[in-house]
């Protein structure tokens, strides 16, 4: 029988492929009174069982000295988790309190960690609950006697791009094992858009849909199953007309796909001549590669809280240098702006301090100002880095003029320190900073004054101005792109930008979205930074566009007030024109 599953599409296009089960060890625990004389021998039996899975976590290390760092950081979350106190001694003091089992100790403590995870408002932070969940799950292997990483059943038969792989979650040692291969999809019960799958699938440029439920309970092993990771749908057991439609458009996808790569090299102008900057995102000094084969005009954003993230101490500042220079001439004089660290006080290093709202708390340049040591050292590597190519400083989450006189005077501090010590950078680095806050692009005219160029993260821009957080599935479908004090806010922007005579670029999701690429262009947007992945479909849709023509209709457009309108204008914003 033929049935759909929706989820949360994380990863674009469509695989055709036969399910393939990941088994894994439940959680649902018997729980057993011990005797007195045994609660000791109970206590040994769960420190040996994280002992063993330390070394586990140790060796797996060792194996993603190769992998992308993120994965490796992912490793890192799991080792600091299981070697905190919340989960190396609590479930020790359980067992010795209530005299149980050592299986029963750890569950109790684990639903105790994860409901304070659930209370984060941080979507980072609160999808972090599912790293606690798997570690307990490795320990309970190896109290249950079945240590290792989660298995797949064979498929015999199954050429490995077509299998697809259906999980309820997938943990860092299966991402790693899996980026070996080349499988058709990934499609797991839980997870949202920074989750394991999501970032392994991205990386892997597959199909994937995360946040199913139910995919691992209702589908079974070897049933034929479509995905379609840009709708976020999955069809099991399709009929065969359905079947014969996908394949199709699988096909014509595959050709498009292959034909958007002569574009790599051609002039990124609309129809009347209007020249469009693509630039790309990107996390890890690696990712200059894949940004160079697209063709990228250079980098947009690069987020360095990445180089940040789950480590027990802060890179230093030649470690942070070396990572700069090395996108910096990874990009052959291409521009390159790199974000200054984006994190909240939960991911601070100060761990001490806990925000009740990290998305409205201490995060971003906030924390940089609060903590000048660190920001010193940051802002040192980037200046040292600027000699070496065309590098830029963005400044995120800005709200107040008083942050950016703030910032520009450590910057100035950071030069004279390297003048003391003698040492060149580029005395005249560009200066910009995000807007991703309502107070900020309506006071836009403040930073105007202030900086040399502006970039509009739409991600938060959204969020805050609708206050819904996209990953939250309670409300997710109230994240609106097309919200009308959203393109309000957008088009203030860009056109007080272009009467300053200030670049303004977008560096959120919409920038990468073809759909809006009209849009954009038609509100006045001249420099798009988006995921490399996304840089020549944006490219096509740049080429048979004509500005002259969408700047009247998107102003149109931008008077409506109801969505059902909004939607059609945008529909006939995109209507191919008779010469497409």
């Amino acid at each position: 029988m033929s049935f759909t599953l929706h989820g949360l599409g994380v990863s674009g296009g469509i695989a055709i492929g036969y399910a393939q089960l990941m088994s894994h060890a439940t959680l649902e625990v018997a729980h057993l009174t011990i005797a007195p004389r045994m609660v000791e021998k109970e206590v040994a039996r769960l420190k040996a069982a994280v002992a063993a899975v330390h070394a586990e976590l140790e060796e797996l290390r060792e194996e993603t000295a190769s992998a992308a760092p993120e994965l490796q950081a992912f490793v890192d979350i799991h080792a600091l988790l299981l070697a905190d106190p919340e989960l190396a001694e609590v479930p020790l003091e359980i067992i010795r309190e209530r005299r149980c089992n050592a299986e029963w100790a750890m569950v109790q403590q684990m639903e105790s960690l994860v409901a304070q995870f659930d209370a984060i408002d941080d979507p980072y932070l609160r999808e972090r609950r599912a790293d606690v969940r798997q570690v307990v799950e490795r320990v309970i292997k190896e109290l249950m006697g079945r240590p290792g990483r989660a298995a797949m059943k064979s498929a015999k038969g199954v050429r490995e791009e077509d299998q697809i792989i259906v999980a309820h979650d997938l943990s860092p040692a299966d991402v790693i094992t899996f980026k070996e291969h080349r499988f058709a999809s990934f499609i797991t019960d839980v997870g949202g858009a920074t989750s394991h799958t999501a970032i392994l699938s991205r990386s892997m440029a597959i199909p994937a849909i995360v946040g199913l439920r139910d995919a691992r309970s209702a589908i079974r092993d070897n049933e034929l199953v479509i995905i379609d990771g840009t709708r976020g749908v999955v069809i099991v057991n399709p009929d065969p007309r359905v079947l014969e439609e996908y394949r199709l458009r699988k096909s014509e996808r595959e050709i498009e796909r292959s034909k958007l790569k002569r574009l790599k090299t051609a002039e990124s102008e609309t129809l009347d001549g209007v020249k469009i900057e693509l630039l790309a995102n990107i996390e890890l000094p690696e990712d200059v590669e894949a940004a160079m084969e697209a063709g990228a005009q250079g980098v947009g954003l690069f987020r360095t809280e990445f180089l940040f993230l789950n480590r027990g101490d802060m890179p230093d500042e030649d470690e942070q240098f070396e990572a700069y220079r090395k996108v910096v001439k990874g990009m052959e004089g291409r521009p390159v702006t790199i974000r200054t660290f984006d994190l909240g006080a939960d991911k601070a290093l100060d761990t001490s301090r806990h925000s009740t709202n990290p998305a409205l708390g201490r995060r971003a340049i906030r924390l940089s100002l609060s903590e000048p040591k660190m920001f010193q050292v940051q802002l040192r590597a980037l200046l040292r880095a600027s000699r070496y190519g065309r590098l830029k400083i963005l400044v995120p989450m800005l709200a107040h003029a008083s942050e950016i006189d703030a910032t520009l005077a450590a910057l100035a501090q950071a030069k004279a320190t390297l003048r003391e010590k003698k040492i060149a950078f580029d005395e005249s680095v560009p200066i910009g900073g995000m807007i991703e806050i309502p107070a900020a692009a309506l006071a836009i005219n403040m930073f105007l004054k202030r900086l040399d160029f502006l970039s509009i993260g739409t991600n938060d821009l959204i969020q805050y101005t609708l206050a819904i957080d996209r990953a939250d599935e309670e409300v997710a479908h109230l994240y609106d792109p097309l919200h009308p004090a959203v393109t309000m806010l957008m088009a203030h922007t860009l056109a007080s930008g272009e009467k300053a005579g200030v670049p303004v670029s977008v560096c959120g999701e919409l920038a990468g979205d073809i759909a809006l690429t009209r849009l954009l262009l038609g509100m006045g947007l001249r420099q798009f930074s988006m995921h490399p992945a996304q840089i020549l479909e944006v490219k096509q849709r740049v080429l048979k566009s004509d500005v002259s023509e969408l700047t009247p209709q998107v102003r149109r457009m931008l008077r409506l007030e109801e969505p059902g309108k909004i939607r059609e204008a945008l529909d006939r914003l995109n209507a191919p024109p008779a010469s497409d």
